[in-house]
């Protein structure tokens, strides 16, 4: 009898040594049977999850699982995968695909493991939080391989078990001002027009713990700080308290290596290594006093000139940094050109 392609693709993948070839191998079975032998696909990459010789492919193999599956399916799998350390991570959230709020116990005791790794008991408060609706990862990094020990909120995960897991109201989006909805002026006009194609960026990919992309009202005590520091002009203070970048990432093919546009809560500290030096704590010598960084393009600055300012605004330059001296050149008129520019751009 032939071999199927899909029994000589099940072979090879078992056969392969080489991890690059069997990545091409594991993507062509997906791409190719994922759709129409579905069941047998999973069957095959939760095989390999099990015995297969690549162990550093078997959590990587959880996670494609985990996306082909539908939700209800795997349960005996993925009972199994969260008692293996090295398959928790993922298998996680594929237990609660399968059980849905019928995990949370099981799940409420791999966060409290004393023998999980950090990044897993991480992974398990971070997905309680996203399918209980209850703020356990409010704040955090929104991937939790980047939180720390003390950052685990395991009483509040507790008490909630012990209150029979009520489901909580979410993370409330971030306050914004009602003039992003009736722009009337030219700052007002650009702020609104970025803030609708930074609305669409969220809409693809939005964890409201660790929001990104959005123009929010700024904290008083941050708007504070900034005064203290510097006087700036009137449109860029308005800008800053009234649509205050919130992680705002522009990735186009005017800023090919992405820009920072920096927020009221970071700007202070996002002249160090511009104007301050961290480790020896002194100012830098060759920085221009007048220049304030408000974004950056792959660490190359955009700066505005605090002693050109005119009409309430200021122009904005740039340069290349790692080129041994400071060579700035004039690259908007003004903050509002700027922002004009970038919210073409976004």
């Amino acid at each position: 009898m032939a071999i199927t392609p899909l029994a000589a693709l099940h072979r090879k993948l078992f056969d392969e040594a080489d991890g690059s070839k069997f990545a091409t191998l594991k993507d062509r079975l997906i791409k190719k049977h994922g759709e129409t032998d579905r069941l047998a696909v999973l069957e095959i990459l939760s095989a390999y999850a099990r015995e297969g010789q690549l162990l550093h492919w078997r959590s990587s193999l959880v996670n494609s699982i985990v996306g082909l599956m539908q939700p209800q399916e795997m349960k005996d799998f993925f009972t199994w995968a969260v008692t293996m350390p090295e398959l928790a991570y993922w298998g996680i959230d594929g237990l609660m695909k399968s059980q849905g709020k019928d995990a949370y116990e099981t799940v409420v005791g791999l966060a409290n493991s004393a023998t999980l790794p950090l990044v897993a008991k991480s992974k398990a408060v971070k997905s309680l939080a996203v399918l209980s609706r209850q703020p356990f990862d409010a704040g955090l990094p929104a991937v939790p391989d980047y939180w720390k020990a003390e950052s685990l909120r395991l009483d509040d995960v507790l008490a909630w078990q012990r209150a029979g897991y009520p489901d909580g109201a979410g993370v409330a989006p971030p306050a914004t001002h009602a003039s992003l909805d009736d722009p009337r002026t030219a700052l007002e006009k650009a702020a609104a027009k970025l803030e609708k194609k930074l609305a669409a960026e969220r809409k693809k990919d939005q964890d409201l713990a660790s929001p990104s992309n959005w123009l929010v009202i700024a904290d008083n005590a941050d708007l504070a700080a900034i005064d203290q520091r510097w006087t700036l002009p009137e449109q860029y203070q308005r800008f800053l308290a009234r649509y205050s970048p919130l992680r705002v990432y522009i990735d186009s093919k005017r800023y090919f290596q992405g820009l920072n546009l920096y927020g009221a809560a970071g700007l202070i500290k996002a002249q160090h290594g511009y104007s301050y030096n961290t480790v020896d704590q002194e100012v830098i010598a060759d920085w221009p006093a007048h220049y304030v960084v408000i974004a950056d393009a792959g660490a190359d600055p955009y700066c505005l000139d605090l002693s050109a300012i005119e009409n309430g605004d200021a122009p904005v330059y740039t340069a290349e940094h790692g080129a041994g001296a400071w060579r700035f050149e004039r690259h908007a008129d003004s903050f509002v050109e700027f922002l004009k520019e970038i919210a073409k751009a976004a």
